[in-house]
């Protein structure tokens, strides 16, 4: 089969497609034929190793998985024995930060893993986009312990992260005010947002409104730019670790007072949470945004293009 493979960490550069053999689905386990997947965050993250912390994951010196690509959406083509929730010619989608694979013709995944059937109405390339964004976004807010009628301000409300963080809060009732670029504004509106901030218009640290919880999607703030902003229990979260890993010693020492609060949490995902968002996109509830399609020998761009932090929701890539 094809894939983007990479064997050593560095620029989009590392990854080129290549042939190499199909897998086979062990007990437990199904085989995909993979029609979509995403180029995120999470991807890029482990094929730079910008984070030295990512390689205690994926290989201290070289890539133990030469194919990335965590979310994923296709049909089951053949199913290992004792597999008990899906079966051959299921339409599915999932998330594997575990395995990867997405970036192939082919990839395999426990059946009772984060893995879905479609959405009826759903195409694969949309479905391909339901988890990653959504989970990383899903974790903070329960984290964070969000209660209905809670004020939430989103900074990077359009990226994956934060175009799915905003869609939840609107659905556990919470009052939410989107910081964003000019041009994704009425974007955002049109996802049923409280209030929009222009950051290239407006100084959002001027907002009157206090918040129970602030959600950095792209890391571009800080908890003392923010903290102002938070009501007395308020509580900041970011998805970056902030400069020189701020963020995580704030989350070591600030808990332990009696007011405003940093976390920073370690996402994690399974089948309960995939059903959730199953669920939500059925009711019409959650859609990720699309900004860009590319094809699986142009992964090499779609690479570029998340690194450069101008992406408006999701970057798909096209397998069939």
């Amino acid at each position: 089969m094809r894939a983007a493979v990479y064997k050593k960490y560095g620029s989009p550069d590392v990854v080129s497609i290549q042939k190499v053999v199909n897998p086979k689905p062990s007990a437990g386990e199904v085989l995909i034929k993979v029609h979509a997947s995403t180029v995120n965050r999470t991807d890029t993250g482990f094929r730079s190793a910008k984070y030295f912390l990512s390689r205690l994951f994926s290989g201290l010196l070289r890539p133990k998985i030469p194919v990335l690509g965590c979310e994923f959406a296709g049909e089951v083509v053949a199913a290992g024995q004792g597999v008990r929730y899906h079966k051959v010619g299921d339409r599915v989608f999932g998330y594997d930060d575990s395995g990867f694979g997405g970036h192939a013709e082919y990839k395999v995944i426990r059946d009772d893993g984060a893995l879905a059937s479609i959405p009826d109405g759903m195409d694969y390339l949309e479905a391909a986009a339901l988890t990653e964004g959504s989970h990383y976004a899903l974790n903070n807010i329960r984290a964070a312990k969000v209660k209905k009628s809670d004020v939430v301000l989103v900074y990077g409300a359009t990226g994956a992260i934060g175009s799915a963080a905003v869609q939840l809060l609107k659905h556990f009732g919470t009052y939410v005010v989107a910081v964003v670029n000019t041009k994704n504004v009425d974007l955002i509106r049109s996802l049923g947002i409280d209030e929009v901030i222009d950051y290239q218009t407006q100084d959002f640290t001027k907002t009157t409104h206090r918040f129970d919880f602030v959600f950095d999607a792209v890391g571009k703030s800080s908890f003392a730019e923010c903290k102002p902003l938070m009501k007395p229990k308020g509580i900041y979260t970011s998805t970056e670790l902030g400069k020189r890993g701020i963020n995580i010693w704030l989350a070591l020492t600030t808990p332990f007072g009696n007011g405003k609060k940093v976390l920073f949490h370690i996402p994690t995902i399974d089948k309960d949470d995939v059903l959730f968002l199953r669920n939500l996109a059925h009711q019409g509830s959650f859609r990720p945004i699309i900004d860009r399609q590319y094809a699986l020998d142009d992964t090499v761009d779609a690479h570029r293009y998340v690194e450069s932090g101008h992406k408006t929701g999701n970057v798909i890539i096209s397998i069939v």
